[in-house]
């Protein structure tokens, strides 16, 4: 019992002296103990029931002599599926750590978030005077969606693919949608989407090579916008010639 009281007291004693510095030295501020501990906890995204429209980042990452060898604009979104149900995160681009390595014919780009909650990584090959991602690996771990649920890491890969080919000197983009099954219960989505490795003039873009996605929301209304105006003027042409026909026969008799 001696000992819990002069433990108490002690205690007490070391919380008045601190008060009393505080009172007496200016510029010094107690934290409360429920803030003391903040920075210590583990970074975790939270799922979302409902879908929004992720913000978009641009990841660039530099060779050792200060070149940039890759470069991505795009927002990501995180799908997963849990017990028949489905959840979003999207990504905060100002939480993102790149990192990663350039090569001669290969060169690695990984965004990671604090804590490893999350990750990100594409691989880029360069096969003549092509490149494209040729593996694509992802990674998340979550907080739990309900109370009783356990911590659940969930992640997946692409591998030997040939993903967002462009020529030498050229960017990848996509305004529409690109959703990858990386797992069974993990999807990514990348929207919208513009990337390019090894050869960057300057930092920038270069010359933007379209997805099959967009081509066809651009090409196709205009095929079939003009296949109705042509089937329109064949019908035209051919009653104007019918009654063109049925004129002269009225003549002759």
């Amino acid at each position: 019992m001696s000992f819990i009281s002069t433990t108490m007291l002690n205690g007490h004693t070391g919380v008045c002296l601190l008060v009393l510095l505080a009172a007496l030295i200016p510029g010094i501020h107690l934290q409360p103990a429920s803030e003391m501990h903040s920075d210590s906890q583990v970074y975790q995204p939270v799922l979302q029931p409902s879908e929004t429209i992720p913000p978009i980042g641009t990841y660039t990452l530099k060779s050792s002599e200060g070149k940039p060898c890759i470069k991505a604009t795009m927002g990501v979104e995180y799908i997963v599926t849990e017990k028949q149900k489905t959840w979003y995160f999207n990504v905060d681009p100002s939480r993102v750590v790149i990192t990663g390595h350039c090569g001669k014919d290969s060169a690695v780009l990984s965004l990671q978030l604090p804590d490893n909650a999350a990750g990100l990584e594409f691989t880029f090959t360069k096969e003549k005077k092509r490149s494209y991602v040729s593996k694509l690996t992802a990674q998340l771990s979550p907080r739990p969606v309900c109370q009783k649920c356990g911590n659940e890491t969930y992640s997946g890969l692409l591998d030997h693919q040939k993903l967002f080919t462009a020529e030498d000197g050229s960017s990848f983009g996509c305004r529409s949608e690109n959703l990858l099954r990386v797992s069974s219960q993990l999807k990514i989505k990348l929207v919208p989407l513009q990337m390019q490795a090894f050869t960057l003039p300057s930092g920038q873009f270069g010359q933007m090579v379209e997805c099959w996605a967009d081509y066809s929301k651009d090409v196709i209304p205009i095929i079939i916008g003009a296949t109705v105006v042509g089937l329109i003027l064949i019908a035209m042409l051919t009653f104007l010639f019918i009654k063109d026909r049925r004129r002269q026969g009225y003549d002759r008799i």
